[in-house]
């Protein structure tokens, strides 16, 4: 039996990890897209492995790093069923579908600048025509081939392979996944915790344990960091909603993730309404798929905590009030743009690579008045991460801006757990895993994380390199 390592190794973005069966049967967990840098087109046109021989897909979670490419997957020749649970399923369908505008847009954007060059005789560019990864038309298929199951419940995806997901608690309809294996007298155990979410974090339910692993694949994204406390979060998002659109009467503007992110925000500025504590402020939503998503959150309350339960007594919509207005039409995207009137607005995508955000970055970021809060993890060479390590200028729509605007980064809202949060997590496992692999993180941390797990009892740690393969069992 192997296991090979095709995606998230040493980095983030990319999630996809193949498991071989002693018969040949493989299965995928996760099969996401490579987001940000200059090489990620050239990374989600590079398969390893062939999609046509991928007999069942499990997914842990909707983020389109870990479920983007099934599109692509299904267009080359994946035929098999993809597993995951049913909030996940309701996601998936406006996540991919929005995904694959996104490349048709963006393939359209790159092919017009490459044509202009070619016009002007630029002989140094050599790239050829791009074509979507997927388009629009694929996704149904894609959604036809979900089988949801729920929570804590056993389900076979081969005769020798049962399968559980447990609440992960990242993002609605997050799960980490359990494999148990038989290969004769024997049973093999392996783990994958997706991506971990946090405890008493607002909407969702806390993280539940794991069953015990032989080996486990686990996230690392900050394994090299401890999170802010809610409290100090709260504090510190109203002084800086204070500052900027009270004291400076600028805009305070947040790239969030539409799915999670966006909703956290919201909800918890939906208390500081009801608290009396939010300035009179407009607040604006401006992402589509942040819209659609919010719909998806409120048909699945099954996967609500406690807390928001009970607020709900209170306040039939945690996701709205009266400052508040949800952003669909590119017309009022752009009267956002032109307006001189202080306001919050949040928009995606969370790492600034891609959305409406990049045409806010493009229209505020000269602005010494206005605030971009960055909320989330962003990869080094997305947009996000540039800003986030200090950058004076920023090229957007082929024009250098200048970033006169403030850059606030704020931790205690990501939706991954902390380094000492992954390994309460995967406590129980310290004695059973044989291997443990670190995925979905930059190397430098990863390395980091390594020795942290090290001193917490975990002797075997292994940080595979992307394409690489172990025999396991």
């Amino acid at each position: 039996m192997k296991v090979k390592f095709c995606g998230a190794a040493q980095q983030v973005t990319g999630s996809s990890h193949l498991i071989t069966l002693d018969d040949g049967y493989k299965i995928l967990l996760d099969c996401g897209l490579h987001q940000g840098g200059k090489n990620a087109w050239e990374k989600n046109n590079i398969w390893y492995f062939k999609p046509s021989e991928i007999d069942c897909l499990i997914l842990s979670h909707s983020h389109i790093d870990h479920c983007g490419r099934i599109p692509q997957l299904v267009k080359d020749g994946f035929k098999g069923p993809i597993y995951a649970t049913h909030a996940t399923r309701s996601l998936c369908a406006i996540m991919l579908l929005d995904s694959a505008k996104i490349q048709e847009r963006d393939v359209e954007y790159y092919n017009q600048k490459l044509l202009k060059k070619r016009r002007k005789k630029d002989k140094k560019k050599k790239h050829q025509l791009r074509e979507p990864l997927y388009t629009s038309e694929i996704i149904p298929e894609c959604i036809s081939r979900f089988i949801g199951y729920s929570y804590n419940t056993q389900f076979r995806v081969h005769n020798d392979v049962s399968v559980e997901f447990r609440d992960a608690g990242h993002i609605l309809g997050s799960a980490s996944v359990s494999l148990t294996i038989k290969r004769g007298d024997v049973t093999v155990r392996i783990g994958f915790t997706g991506d971990i979410g946090r405890d008493e974090r607002p909407i969702l339910r806390d993280p539940i344990e794991m069953p015990e692993a032989d080996y486990l694949i686990c996230e690392s994204t900050y394994g090299d960091k401890e999170h802010e406390l809610p409290p100090a979060q709260t504090d510190k998002f109203l002084s800086c909603l204070h500052e900027t659109c009270v004291e400076k009467k600028g805009k305070l503007i947040i790239p969030a993730f539409s799915v999670g992110r966006t909703q956290e925000i919201v909800y918890m500025m939906d208390q500081l309404y009801n608290a009396g504590k939010l300035p009179k402020i407009p607040v604006y939503v401006d992402s589509p798929l942040a819209v659609n998503a919010t719909q998806v959150f409120g048909a699945h309350p099954e996967c609500y905590d406690s807390d928001l339960s009970e607020y709900l007594l209170m306040d039939k919509d945690p996701f709205g009030f009266n400052s508040l207005t949800y952003i669909r039409t590119v017309q009022e995207s752009k009267e956002l743009n032109f307006s001189k009137e202080p306001a919050v607005i949040i928009s995606a995508s969370g790492m600034m690579n891609a959305g409406r955000i990049r045409h806010h970055m493009f229209n505020g970021l000269e602005d010494p008045k206005n605030t971009f809060l960055i909320v989330g993890y962003c990869s080094p060479d997305t947009a996000g991460g540039i800003l986030r390590a200090g950058a004076t200028e920023l090229k957007l729509f082929g024009e250098i801006k200048q970033v006169n605007a403030t850059i606030a980064i704020m931790e205690s809202f990501s939706a991954h757990a902390d380094r000492k949060e992954i390994v309460d997590f995967i406590s129980n496992h310290k004695k059973t895993a044989k291997k443990v692999f670190l995925v979905h993180g930059d190397k430098k941390t990863q390395e980091k994380f390594k020795v942290y797990l090290n001193d917490n009892q975990f002797e075997d740690v292994e940080i595979p390199f992307t394409g690489q393969e172990f025999e396991i069992g």
